[in-house]
């Protein structure tokens, strides 16, 4: 189980997240002896839990990172760079200006699906390394990173468009949850 407030993984029957120490929703009574839980299928084959979307078991900080990250999906069709001469205009989105955004395209989507199995799953595969905000972190890093490349490395005699600069703002928005607390720490730490 994850605490709702801070995602840190919750035993059971624990009363308090011993992340943040926020008090928990009571727990549901355990089954009966002599009935199947929910992991017992009807043929006697056991099962993982069912997938239940569940928006609650994600964090503020997942909440403003995956809404960020579907902007910066967007933002990659929209026109990032353009060109007008002589009364012409031409334009390219992100993906056609830099291939390497196509990473970007990638991390994205495995972003949100990693958020909606945390949403609907009460328990994460156990062969996943690090802990939630470190998978994160790292995922919205190296997009960060990216796209503040394609950013600043224009296609010669272009400007920028709408598209680059919602792409960075959302970037940067969708690691912003996850940097800061960071960097609050090593300040206490000091």
């Amino acid at each position: 189980m994850f605490c709702n407030q801070c995602g840190s993984d919750v035993p059971d029957g624990a009363i308090a997240c011993p992340g943040c120490g926020t008090r928990l929703a009571s727990q549901s009574p355990a089954s009966p002896v002599g009935t199947a839980g929910p992991a017992a299928s009807h043929a006697g084959q056991v099962t993982g839990p069912a997938f239940r979307l569940d928006p609650h078991r994600w964090t503020n900080g997942d909440r403003i990172t995956g809404t960020a990250t579907v902007l910066l999906l967007v933002s990659l069709f929209l026109p990032w760079y353009g060109v007008n001469f002589l009364g012409i205009s031409a334009q390219a989105d992100g993906l056609a200006g830099h291939g390497y955004l196509y990473i970007v395209l990638l991390l994205g989507l495995a972003i949100l699906a990693y958020l909606g199995l945390r949403a609907g799953s009460e328990e994460l595969p156990a062969w996943l390394p690090l802990e939630h905000e470190q998978r994160l972190l790292a995922a919205v890093g190296l997009n960060a990173v990216l796209v503040l490349l394609a950013f600043l490395i224009r296609p010669d005699g272009t400007g920028w468009r709408f598209g680059a600069f919602t792409g960075i703002l959302a970037a940067l928005t969708a690691a912003a949850p996850l940097v800061v607390p960071v960097v609050r720490a090593r300040r206490a730490r000091a």
